[in-house]
């Protein structure tokens, strides 16, 4: 059983979520709560995966964001906004959320992505990042080469498995669309992330959105690579 803590402003958007989320049998919202209530309903419940209204009030959800962090054994997070060119987005990708969800995500979806989430995948609407990253470019010329440069030194099958990482796709996963071990996966993530100088999943997501990797799948699986 998944456990879900929801935490947003609005009672509205706290009871449309559990009650989407309850439906699935293998997902239980353990607890919702406002921004001021997140950390000790967090801390309360253990949850393992937090969706988190990025915007709030009382207390905004990069402040919880930081606070849920800087915890041991902290759970998977995802921010929740109404907006995908929402520039605090960026700010939180980069602080440690796993991904973010647009509220507008269709109810059918939303199970599925918090699987993602609680199977170590990463949720990044392409359509959602690609306008994000065109809103803030962030980075100088520089910077962008240096990036490319270590995309290139990827090997063909790294970066297969670093456009399906970047599609949300848990190791396990990843090694049944590839044919490959998860132990196997797990290296190649591990190596991918060197080679790109990236701390974790949904930064070399989002440099593989940058690149251009996305904008086509990976390759058929060649077990000769």
């Amino acid at each position: 059983m998944i456990r879900v803590v929801v935490v947003d402003d609005e009672a509205l958007v706290r009871s449309g979520f559990g009650l989407i989320l309850n439906a699935a049998a293998d997902i239980e919202v353990v607890a919702t709560a406002t921004g001021a209530q997140a950390v000790a309903q967090v801390r309360e419940h253990r949850p393992d995966v937090v969706l988190l209204d990025i915007r709030m009030p009382d207390v905004d959800g990069l402040t919880v964001l930081r606070e849920l962090r800087s915890r041991p054994g902290p759970p998977v997070v995802a921010m929740l906004t109404t907006f995908d060119t929402d520039e605090y987005v960026l700010t939180a990708l980069h602080s440690g959320a796993a991904g973010f969800l647009l509220k507008d995500t269709e109810p059918e979806q939303l199970a599925q992505l918090v699987r993602t989430l609680a199977s170590g995948g990463v949720v990044l609407s392409p359509k959602a990042s690609r306008t994000l990253l065109r809103g803030h470019p962030g980075t100088e010329p520089a910077v962008v080469d240096q990036e490319a440069a270590r995309v290139e030194r990827l090997t063909d099958r790294e970066r297969d498995v670093l456009v399906l990482l970047a599609g949300g796709l848990s190791n396990a996963d990843i090694g049944t669309r590839l044919h490959l071990g998860t132990g196997t996966v797990k290296d190649h993530v591990s190596t991918i992330l060197t080679k790109l100088r990236v701390g974790g999943r949904v930064q070399a997501a989002l440099l593989a959105q940058r690149a251009g990797l996305l904008d086509t799948g990976p390759d058929e699986p060649d077990d000769t690579k």
